[in-house]
């Protein structure tokens, strides 16, 4: 029980961020950022209907289609998360306040919040129905994609909106508005990069090893791996560090083996000894 209260508090707190998200930077400012909330505030502008009624018109029919599709895996949580998400906006409306007219603010800040609240909803394995399902419909029936069916689905909201609006400029700073949000909802749900993967190529795999272990104090992977071009198999090294640590391993490396190959990548999430503890998102 105190798991399923606190999955559907995190759910509820995004679901309210992203309600004033649209309230306070979207909606008035006519900013229609692709998915669809995008095409409610058009439609909203257009009819005088709330947003949150006529997102509800199209999610529910469309939840019900995609149980029947797609199965029964988005079950209660989508359902919940797409009436939750339109009663909030309309209940949210009247007391909360527009920060700004500035449109770059408010694609911005709007980007920003709503990608928040989106990434929790995420987070807390929670949907709001809409053009994702659209998408996963899509997919099971025709083959197309989730990503381009997507993608198709927020381009056409944008140029709808920027034919109805009669205004370009709106359309281009939706479309900031969709970049943002994308990227807040990738850094909520995967954490900021605090931590380097490095995987080390050397003829010298037990040296640099044994340096990474007593030098550094971090734990190291041996992985086989067979050469393209020489057909010799080989040893490689996978090492995560902290970012404060990223120098020095570099510099250790150097001196092991000067003809070493070495890539970085960014760790957005590290779970395990010497980092984050393994746990469950939801606690």
């Amino acid at each position: 029980m105190n798991k399923w209260l606190r999955q559907y508090a995190g759910m509820t707190v995004g679901i309210v961020l992203t309600a004033a998200a649209l309230n306070m930077f979207l909606i008035p400012n006519k900013i229609a950022a692709g998915g669809v909330s995008g095409l409610a505030t058009v439609l909203h502008y257009l009819s005088g209907w709330s947003v949150g009624l006529i997102m509800l018109a199209f999610n529910i029919p469309l939840f019900f289609v995609g149980i029947k599709i797609l199965g029964t895996r988005y079950g209660l949580n989508t359902l919940y998360g797409a009436a939750a998400l339109s009663i909030s906006i309309d209940l949210l409306a009247p007391y909360t306040p527009v920060l700004t007219h500035d449109l770059l603010l408010s694609s911005l800040y709007g980007g920003v919040l709503s990608g928040i609240g989106m990434g929790l909803v995420f987070r807390f394995k929670g949907n709001t129905a809409g053009t994702a399902m659209a998408a996963a419909i899509l997919n099971k029936l025709y083959g197309i994609s989730v990503g381009q069916a997507l993608l198709a689905a927020d381009f056409l909201v944008v140029a709808f909106a920027g034919v109805v609006f009669k205004s370009p400029e709106l359309a281009l700073y939706a479309t900031i508005s969709i970049f943002v949000t994308a990227q807040i909802i990738d850094l909520v749900q995967e954490g900021p990069s605090t931590s380097k993967a490095f995987l080390i190529m050397t003829d010298k795999p037990q040296q640099v090893a044994d340096g990474i272990l007593y030098e550094i104090d971090r734990g190291v992977t041996f992985l086989q791996g067979k050469g393209g071009y020489t057909g010799q198999d080989r040893e490689l090294l996978l090492c995560v560090v902290s970012t404060s640590e990223v120098t020095q391993l570099k510099e250790l490396i150097y001196q092991k083996d000067q003809k070493a190959f070495v890539i970085v990548a960014d760790a957005h999430e590290v779970l395990g000894e010497g980092f984050t503890p393994v746990k469950s998102s939801q606690r």
